[in-house]
């Protein structure tokens, strides 16, 4: 049996020309980039073109570019670094009940250190209200952070209007953007974006590899301390074989999103049109015409989570859910219970397909087929 990955949005394969990139530097270049010698320069030369590249990603200067461990650290610099700079501007944030983890759980560890926090709800389409956000907005609010694109319904957020509220307010704007880059365009100047997080393993680069955008009028406070590596904002020598990586990763993102866009919508396309002709009984959460090309999250009604993914794997598909399964329970998506309610069905018999690198037309629509088998089996 050949197995078939339909979890890109959870982590992507490295391509094989970002390896390629990746083994010479693991070879021959092994010097600390802030050395001053020759073995030093030879790899600050390699961190500042990939800062180059990663700043002509998103339109940015590259003085403004933080390399850091991956999305979950720069999502915490974002929002911890940020809140303790301008503590003395205001104690309000403003975030989405549906953000990430990385997000969401450090609003609330903020929320335990006296800052006040307020939760925008998002709708059955899957998207915040522009209306909520002006209505929460104060003179205290010092940040608002709404993700990009969600990593469990793939909706695109309205961030062009987010941005335009915030244009003239002193919140600094934050974008978890680790799903929307290299599928998106993104200019974060157009978009009045002071902070972005991105992460290389979402891209089909390494894991362990990520940056925060952060706008050169941001205050923002170092999470940790040692050297002066990162314009003092994040200590520690840097991963120079993994900045490589993810470099040729953004580079290969930029040339072929036109590309991977339409081989992705036309991959979850085939894979609903399967669905609907085998008869099967779904719903998709959200407004299939404002996601990303890559995602797409079913309801199937009569299932649950935990029996759907066990079937799955054991049938060779790989696929995910934002429920937390454990032994004998499951624990509802927040991300859906933000969008339906707690009651709803959907909450627990959802699951996410997601495309990329690892799909063909062919191992897409054999993984369709067995889907359906395995619906129409539980649901006999």
């Amino acid at each position: 049996m050949k197995h078939i990955y339909l979890d890109h949005a959870a982590t992507t394969p490295m391509d094989p020309l970002v390896v390629e990139a990746m083994y010479p530097i693991f070879e021959k270049v092994f010097g600390n980039p802030s050395s001053v010698h020759s073995f030093g320069r030879k790899a600050r030369q390699h961190l500042d073109e990939a800062r180059r590249v990663m700043a002509g990603s998103i339109h940015a200067n590259e003085k403004e570019i933080i390399f850091t461990s991956g999305g979950t650290e720069a999502d915490n610099l974002a929002l911890i670094g940020t809140a303790m700079a301008n503590k003395h501007k205001g104690n309000h944030i403003i975030i989405t009940e549906q953000e990430h983890h990385a997000t969401l759980h450090t609003a609330q560890y903020l929320e335990h250190e006296g800052f006040e926090l307020t939760y925008l709800p998002v709708y059955e389409d899957g998207k915040i209200s522009i209306q909520d956000l002006q209505n929460a907005l104060t003179d205290n609010t010092i940040l608002v952070s709404v993700m990009f694109v969600n990593n469990e319904t793939g909706i695109i957020q309205p961030i062009e209007e987010v941005g335009l509220v915030l244009k003239d307010h002193q919140a600094y704007f934050h974008t978890d953007a680790v799903q929307a880059f290299g599928l998106l365009d993104i200019q974060v100047r157009d978009l009045n974006i002071d902070l972005l997080t991105v992460s290389s393993h979402k891209i089909n680069g390494p894991k362990g590899m990520g940056f925060l955008f952060a706008d050169e009028n941001v205050k923002l406070n170092a999470l940790q301390y040692g050297g002066e590596q990162e314009r003092k904002r994040r200590a520690g020598t840097e991963n120079v074989p993994g900045v490589v990586g993810f470099q040729k990763a953004v580079e290969l993102a930029i040339q072929y999103k036109d590309k991977r866009n339409n081989e992705y919508q036309g991959y979850k396309q085939l894979f609903l049109d399967v669905l609907k002709h085998e008869g099967i009984v779904f719903e998709i959460n959200g407004n299939l015409e404002e996601t990303v090309p890559a995602i797409v999250n079913i309801s199937f009604p009569g299932t649950n989570v935990e029996t759907l993914l066990t079937n799955f794997d054991l049938d060779g598909i790989a696929a995910s859910s934002g429920s937390a399964c454990t032994a004998g329970s499951v624990e509802p998506s927040h991300v859906l219970t933000a969008m339906f309610g707690e009651n709803n069905t959907c909450t627990t018999n959802s699951i996410r397909f997601s495309f990329g690198l690892y799909n063909t037309t062919e191992n897409v629509e054999e993984a369709a087929e067995r889907v359906t088998k395995i619906i129409k089996r539980l649901t006999s």
